[in-house]
């Protein structure tokens, strides 16, 4: 491997000059830090981070790990971190965990978080033993639907309030045989999937309905194709409904073609709502009413607990769970 006494050599330089090149210090004339660079270019030289954070005690990198980096929701997520680390001379790494409590695991281990000056870690697969577990002096910040123990920050999604406007939303403009689509008849769950299920039931009781239990359609891995089959499966069997809560906007996207392809049109038949505010959402015919999860709020949030950790400030830890909003367009009467 090239060092940094050969492109010093190949480019007629100290190597102090090279190391200042490389590490973007100011003190280079832009003719020999061209030069320079142009010797890293041809002799293939690469900059060894696992030293450099030694010596500097960070690597100036945040890893953010999260299920799946092609699901419409965390690929927004991600591009928002970067968006706000970019500006602060800091990168960002994509650990995709696959919602397994090994690949979450793997994604705190000792090695890796030593070329990382800290992480943001959306927990699914872990179970609640194996959360509290984890070092309370990492700089770690969770992202989960569920309480995280005490002693760990994190920041939660509004899903109970969110899925309670959505469905309060639907009610008032007129459905009265809400589907969830994406919900849940388990009791005991505790996550997303179960917090927005019982937003959907708080907003049935604070109008005085009974929801029909028969409406709880739980498509898996929340994927468009599953949620369009399950509604056109459930038309198709005689189900009556006039409106859908979707658990996600790409549920929603699923829901909507499923109700196309039934004979039935939005939202003159069924009105639906959907959970994220995706970008594609205002695009869709008609455009997706949904719920705005703030993830501008977040980011800012979880970078700023980040942040306290990476320091080393002794602060007390938070738990967070962000305000909603619902954004009203066409798919609602």
């Amino acid at each position: 491997m090239p060092t940094l006494k050969d492109v010093a050599k190949a480019s007629g330089v100290s190597v102090m000059t090279v190391s200042n090149v490389v590490n973007g210090r100011p003190r280079v004339s832009e003719a020999t830090r061209r030069r320079v660079l142009a010797a890293v270019d041809e002799l293939g030289y690469q900059v060894n981070l696992t030293a450099r954070s030694l010596r500097a005690g960070r690597s100036g990198t945040i890893a953010l790990s999260i299920p799946r980096a092609d699901h419409p929701y965390f690929g927004e997520l991600a591009a928002a971190v970067a968006d706000v680390l970019q500006p602060r001379g800091r990168h960002l790494v994509i650990e995709q965990t696959g919602a397994s409590r090994e690949g979450e695991l793997s994604a705190l281990s000792q090695a890796r978080l030593q070329m990382y000056d800290g992480v943001l870690l959306s927990v699914v697969g872990m179970q609640d033993a194996e959360i509290a577990r984890l070092q309370s002096d990492l700089p770690l910040v969770l992202l989960g639907e569920k309480t995280m123990p005490a002693h760990l920050d994190q920041v939660m999604l509004g899903n109970l309030e969110g899925a309670r406007l959505a469905t309060a939303h639907l009610i008032e403009r007129g459905a009265r045989r809400i589907a969830i689509v994406g919900g849940t008849v388990d009791p005991t769950d505790s996550g997303m999937v179960g917090m927005r299920t019982a937003g959907w039931r708080a907003a049935h009781a604070a109008a005085g309905l009974v929801p029909d239990e028969r409406l709880v359609l739980p498509p898996e891995h929340f994927e468009m194709a599953e949620a369009r089959a399950a509604i056109r499966a459930a038309v198709a069997a005689g189900l009556e409904l006039d409106g859908v809560f979707a658990v996600t906007d790409q549920v929603a996207i699923g829901v909507m073609a499923g109700l196309h392809e039934s004979g039935l049109r939005i939202p003159q038949d069924v009105q639906v709502v959907g959970f994220d505010d995706l970008a594609v959402s205002e695009h869709l015919c008609p455009g997706l009413t949904t719920i705005d999860p703030r993830v501008d709020l977040v980011v800012s949030e979880s970078l700023r607990l980040l942040e306290r950790r990476m320091s080393g400030e002794d602060a007390e830890v938070e738990h967070l769970v962000m305000p909603v909003r619902l954004v009203v367009r066409g798919s609602t009467r």
